[in-house]
């Protein structure tokens, strides 16, 4: 069973998914891998400097700079998307391979819904937080201001919309406890 957990940045997917781990779940991080390959794969950073111009310093991408570029106009993100995306769905597929055995395998991504690769998984699981408990954590684990995690937050589609698509909701608001919600939702998945 292939099963994606979503949600917007900074609602603790990356928590959830660790929780997952420690019960034998193997999880694949999108969002990694995608970082990885923007500094990593030749093909991806040819594209992107085609596409961006040298957005490169000592050869790592310069995160603010790109941010800066795709997060206030959504013609540039669509544009860096078009370059990732096909690179994550190709690591995925291979991924999926290699760790066949395992009756569950979870895919983590926050734009799972808006790229569309829901479409290819059986359950989602949507992870929520309130908006500033939200920002207030991107804020310290990145270290960037509130104006540049609101604008992050913009191109990301809300709780709301991305409630339709998911079978399985778990709140990590600081107050309920997540580890019994995860369990809740993993004893669920492994029902036939």
């Amino acid at each position: 069973m292939l099963v994606g957990i979503t949600g917007g940045i900074g609602s603790g997917k990356s928590t959830i998914s660790k929780i997952f781990e420690s019960l034998g779940v193997p999880v694949f991080n999108s969002d990694e891998v995608a970082k990885n390959s923007i500094n990593t794969d030749k093909e991806v950073i040819e594209k992107i400097i085609h596409q961006f111009g040298d957005v490169y310093h000592l050869g790592k991408i310069d995160a603010e700079k790109m941010a800066q570029l795709v997060f206030n106009d959504k013609n540039a993100l669509e544009k860096l998307n078009h370059i990732i995306h096909p690179k994550v769905r190709a690591e995925f597929k291979l991924w999926i391979i290699k760790n066949s055995i395992f009756p569950i395998l979870i895919q983590e991504a926050a734009i799972l819904i808006e790229s569309g690769a829901y479409k290819n998984l059986d359950k989602i699981i949507l992870v929520v937080a309130p908006l500033e408990e939200r920002i207030r954590r991107v804020m310290n684990r990145d270290g960037v201001t509130e104006k540049m995690v609101r604008e992050r937050i913009q191109t990301q589609s809300s709780d709301q919309e991305k409630m339709e698509y998911a079978n399985y909701c778990i709140t990590n608001d600081g107050k309920q406890l997540i580890i019994p919600q995860v369990i809740e939702v993993f004893n669920k998945l492994k029902k036939p």
